[in-house]
């Protein structure tokens, strides 16, 4: 089983990992997933379709025997108490949507930190027993990672990325062309704009020596980023795919049979 510490090392190592995004509330679904090979499974408790409950059941599920994966969260917002309970789940690293300023960095940096570093209430239930529970390995074995995604977001980053303490950033693509001007969450008429964007932002996190991920609909695209220069790729997301093999099955079958 791939180690909270082992993870987070990495990650600030800028070394390539790769995981699968779950929108969701599956715990047997991420039970198999946490076994193919993936470096995380990041559960969307912003945009997907968990509740607490559900997002600790899918944590705990993701620390099943033969587990290649650790737990990350996208929380709900940039507030200590969703940060706050997402890590006492057990997760080992948050990403931190909306992020538009350093000051939005530093107040999510301090929501995963316990004083004097950060504003992090200590209470650390699940966590304790893989993660921590002293506060100084908690520190070393928990990552923030802060959404770029908004068009201060991008104005912004190079002083986001500079934020002490911050592991890294993470594009939320669809929201970004939005920003920059795009019609729709995948407006090719704005792809040169995009991609300058890309090139921006992870430049930014290379200078600052953090992790730059990205959101991916598919692996041939998370490929392509890390290719690119990014250090960590979601391939997204298991509603989408689950549509996408049925529906594939099912034209299959129906051509087949001359149904």
């Amino acid at each position: 089983m791939t180690t909270a510490a082992h993870f987070t090392a990495a990650l600030r190592d800028r070394q390539r990992l790769i995981g699968y995004w779950s929108l969701l509330d599956s715990p047997v679904a991420a039970e198999r997933l946490a076994r193919l090979g993936y470096d995380y499974l990041a559960f969307d408790a912003q945009h997907g379709l968990f509740g607490y409950q559900g997002l600790l059941n899918n944590l705990i599920a993701t620390d099943t025997r033969g587990s290649t994966a650790v737990g990350m969260v996208r929380v709900e917002a940039n507030d200590p108490t969703y940060i706050g309970r997402a890590l006492d789940a057990g997760a080992t690293a948050v990403i931190v949507p909306l992020v538009d300023t350093a000051r939005d960095a530093a107040d999510a940096v301090a929501a995963v930190r316990y004083p004097p570093h950060g504003r992090r209430s200590y209470g650390p239930m699940r966590a304790q027993l893989r993660i921590g529970p002293d506060p100084a390995d908690t520190h070393e074995q928990t990552a923030v990672l802060a959404m770029i995604e908004t068009a201060d977001g991008l104005a912004n980053v190079e002083e986001i990325c500079a934020t002490p303490g911050l592991d890294g950033i993470y594009v939320g693509p669809s929201d970004l062309r939005l920003a920059i001007g795009g019609r729709t969450s995948t407006d090719p008429g704005v792809a040169e704009e995009f991609e300058q964007a890309l090139t921006r932002i992870r430049t930014a996190a290379a200078a600052a020596g953090i992790a730059a991920g990205i959101h991916n609909g598919d692996g041939a695209s998370a490929a392509r980023r890390l290719a690119e220069g990014f250090t960590f790729a979601s391939v997204a997301a298991d509603v989408v795919h689950l549509q996408q093999v049925a529906t594939a099955h099912l034209d299959a079958a129906r051509k087949g049979s001359g149904a």
